[in-house]
């Protein structure tokens, strides 16, 4: 089993100039793996989490408007089944049940035993007040889309090589993450108290991530290139 890659940055230590709050524009980036069926929710797990993990502080204690402290976030090493693979998650419950919610949707989503084809996205986002009887707006600052290419192979031999091969490939994907968000980006600026639920999600009792949704859609067919590669690549390190 890989160790897990412990890989962190602050993820409130980019403030954002007022130029870059007047004249925000979403940042977005593309993810893409090829995995078997058994091996999605795992794969999505451990990008999400990740993504998630740098993206959430501890909870805001407020002394006075204006003035507060920040709780710590504890993490927890997770070992992936199917996948030779361990990464770090933010030690929160709640919030891994949340993930593993729609991570299973898309799953069931995906069907089982047949190539196919998906995406699932995780959007930052902030809220702007409007006037009644307006509802809030809802602007996107990062979206994370995570391309999904399921195969189905033949044997145990083959899914055993594919294991390994979507370990290493995930290792990857985890260090690309790490480079894009310790980059000098936008990031909301941190709120007053009156205003930290137009940036955080506050409803968790144990962490703040930023505010935040995951959508998925399904493409019944997966493209040949992409079967192919995969099959190609299991076939020439049984050569080896």
């Amino acid at each position: 089993m890989a160790p897990p890659l412990y890989l962190l940055v602050s993820p409130y230590i980019q403030p954002a100039t007022v130029g870059k709050q007047i004249t925000m524009n979403c940042r977005s980036e593309v993810l893409e793996v090829s995995v078997e069926g058994r091996q999605v929710d795992e794969a999505m797990l451990a990008l999400l989490h990740t993504i998630l993990l740098h993206r959430s502080t501890g909870k805001f204690h407020y002394k006075k408007e204006g003035t507060y402290s920040i709780g710590t976030v504890g993490t927890q090493d997770i070992d992936c089944d199917f996948i030779d693979f361990s990464f770090v998650r933010v030690s929160s419950d709640e919030l891994d049940r949340v993930i593993r919610k729609t991570v299973g949707e898309f799953k069931d989503a995906m069907g089982n035993g047949t190539d196919g084809m998906g995406q699932i996205s995780l959007e930052f986002y902030q809220k702007k007040k409007s006037r009644w009887p307006f509802s809030d707006e809802c602007i996107p600052w990062e979206v994370w889309s995570i391309k999904v290419n399921v195969v189905n192979l033949a044997n145990e031999q083959e899914r055993q090589i594919c294991r390994e091969k979507v370990g290493e490939k995930l290792g990857e994907k985890v260090i690309n993450i790490v480079e894009v968000i310790n980059q000098h980006e936008y990031l909301p600026k941190m709120p007053t108290q009156s205003e930290v639920d137009n940036v955080f999600d506050t409803s968790l009792k144990d962490v703040q991530p930023y505010l935040y949704k995951i959508t998925f859609q399904i493409t019944d067919t997966l493209g040949t290139s992409v079967s192919t590669t995969m099959r190609r690549l299991i076939k020439d390190t049984l050569a080896l």
